[in-house]
């Protein structure tokens, strides 16, 4: 793959496209060190559910070291650091053999999860409650942040869906792969909430939303619940391990991307650079983690919707529409069908984020 920069200047000039492959690469950089926080905040929970459990008597120390930004920030540069050094060893030997050999252990771990989960008293009547909705509670602050969550899981912002396309065959079904990654990611978003909210609501703990949700409320779960404290740490762990595989991609998207820039740039001295200013920008979200939230809004949300309508207006406006359909193995004359898609991506989805963008504008009373 060519990279961010490259792909833009393809679609929407040298210039134009230069300057929002660079923007998007900025933004993939500063979120990469925020996220990098949170990611040590759960592996450092993992470990202190895995190692001593959580109790009545042990919880407060818990809440103290998570608290202490020095000790948070150390984990975080020891991660930065773990992550750079996959990505050393390349993508292949990296971040697809660690993905082979978890995901499947993953997905059984979120199984039996599930099924400890409904043993629960009560449990089955507050996973009805949960699977029917209710679409009253759903406003524009709410779908916009679903939507830069959605995002930045399946990598549609505009920087990981363009690296890491280049790593496909040149034969790949595109809306096959699209499909299976859709389907697989929200699997196992259904997945973990099938453990999680019913045994929230069976218990009676507060369904709160953010941070809050795995620092604080998943402690109080699992030192009440039956079996907590292994269920508990095989579950954090699986967080932990996918949210590691996250960032690591994160930091792919600027490697890949500048060296190609810059291709007499070594490999080790880019990765060093990446590493140093990922480890410069994570010290002030350690030491004042009540900027995250904001930063992720901004980051996370919006630039992952921006970017994403970008690659979409770049797709079909930027290039001809013979080449998309090429792209994306719509080969031939194009049918009726084809031409109906090519509608849909070309105007109703820009719109529809446009849509969204401007209601949560105007929601927040800006």
């Amino acid at each position: 793959g060519n990279g961010t920069v490259d792909a833009f200047r393809i679609t929407f000039g040298k210039i134009s496209g230069g300057i929002v492959g660079y923007m998007l690469l900025f933004v993939i950089t500063v979120a990469g060190a925020y996220y990098a926080v949170v990611v040590a905040n759960v592996v450092f929970t993992t470990g202190f559910s895995t190692f001593i459990g959580f109790t009545a008597e042990s919880t407060p120390a818990y809440e103290n070291l998570l608290s202490n930004g020095w000790v948070q920030y150390g984990m975080t540069v020891a991660l930065i650091i773990t992550s750079i050094y996959v990505i050393h060893r390349g993508l292949v030997n990296g971040i697809e053999r660690i993905s082979k050999t978890v995901m499947p252990l993953f997905f059984v771990a979120l199984v039996y999860m599930i099924a400890r989960a409904w043993m629960m008293p009560g449990a089955l009547e507050k996973c009805r409650e949960f699977l029917q909705p209710d679409w009253s509670a759903l406003h524009a602050p709410e779908l916009f942040a679903a939507l830069g969550q959605a995002f930045f899981s399946v990598g549609l912002g505009g920087t990981f869906v363009v690296v890491y396309a280049g790593f496909l065959r040149k034969d790949e079904n595109i809306p096959k792969v699209a499909l299976a990654t859709g389907l697989g990611d929200a699997s196992a978003s259904l997945l973990f909430s099938l453990f999680l909210v019913p045994s929230v609501l069976a218990l009676g703990i507060p369904m709160d939303s953010g941070p809050s949700l795995i620092f604080d409320t998943f402690p109080r779960l699992f030192s009440i619940m039956p079996g907590g404290r292994f269920v508990g740490s095989l579950f954090l762990l699986s967080i932990a391990i996918v949210a590691f595989l996250s960032l690591v991609a994160a930091y792919q998207v600027p490697f890949t991307s500048i060296q190609h820039e810059h291709p007499a740039l070594s490999k080790k001295k880019l990765l060093w650079i990446i590493g140093t200013v990922q480890v410069a920008l994570a010290l002030p979200c350690a030491l004042f983690p009540e900027i995250i939230g904001t930063l992720d809004l901004v980051f996370g949300s919006g630039m992952q919707v921006l970017g994403s309508a970008l690659c979409i207006l770049g797709l079909t406006w930027g290039l001809k529409r013979t080449e998309v359909f090429q792209d994306m193995l719509m080969v031939g004359q194009p049918g009726v069908v084809h031409k109906m898609v090519y509608f849909w991506i070309q105007w109703i989805i820009p719109l529809a984020l446009l849509a969204v963008l401007v209601n949560y504008i105007l929601d927040i009373g800006f």
